[in-house]
């Protein structure tokens, strides 16, 4: 039997489902992507909205600054690679941060105040939540994560799309920022002394956030006098 040049075979199990050109797998990852720039789109929009009423309700604004990304496709192809997963476009679903947003705010209690504003929104689903600000890493990384289904609306039909919220403060962004460099550096392995200056240096943020925190606090009192 002959066999057509440019497919690629599909098989789940061992068994044999169906064959798909190349040309058909680029068109349904040029679809997929399109799709997630449709979901940061959206969650985009929703978060501004969130942040506007949420300014207008508490008479005072946290936000420091929102930044949101996508995955580039290599990205996500080590990310599957180091998750154990074969890398392939139909194992995208694994990966839930392909897209992203992170939200800096001023003060810890902060974190709290815009994570309870975004689990009240009716549009955004909210799957998993990890409060590494409670509970930091290892490493020291501090931050909230949630992780939320976002619609996206088409012709005849609505999809969600998994996005990732990050929330931090300004100290926290600093140290993972850094932390995120860092490991570009080591590849392989971050030095053990690195590592410790690190997780200490992760001590010193908390500890500032705390103090900044209760500064902001005692301000407030005063502007009350």
């Amino acid at each position: 039997m002959k066999i057509k040049k440019n497919l690629t075979f599909i098989q789940i199990s061992g068994i044999l489902l169906t064959q798909i050109s190349k040309g058909e797998l680029m068109k349904n990852e040029k679809e997929l992507f399109l799709k997630y720039n449709f979901a940061k789109d959206m969650l985009e929009t929703e978060i501004n909205i969130l942040m506007e009423e949420f300014v207008f309700k508490n008479g005072y604004n946290p936000f420091e600054h929102i930044k949101s990304r996508i995955k580039t496709k290599e990205s996500i192809m080590n990310k599957l690679e180091k998750k154990g997963y074969e890398k392939t476009v139909a194992n995208f679903d694994k990966i839930p941060d392909i897209i992203g947003i992170r939200i800096v705010v001023s003060f810890l209690n902060d974190i709290y105040a815009v994570v309870d504003t975004i689990k009240q929104s009716k549009n955004l689903i909210i799957k998993r939540q990890k409060d590494y600000v409670d509970n930091p890493k290892e490493s020291g990384y501090i931050s909230y994560h949630l992780i939320v289904a976002v619609p996206i609306y088409l012709a005849g039909k609505t999809e969600y799309i998994d996005a990732e919220i990050q929330i931090r403060t300004i100290a926290m962004d600093f140290w993972a920022t850094l932390d995120h460099k860092i490991q570009y550096k080591f590849p392989n392995e971050i030095p053990n002394d690195i590592k410790e200056q690190l997780y200490e240096s992760s001590l010193i943020i908390r500890e500032l956030d705390k103090r900044m925190m209760h500064l902001n606090e005692a301000v407030n009192e005063h502007m009350k006098d």
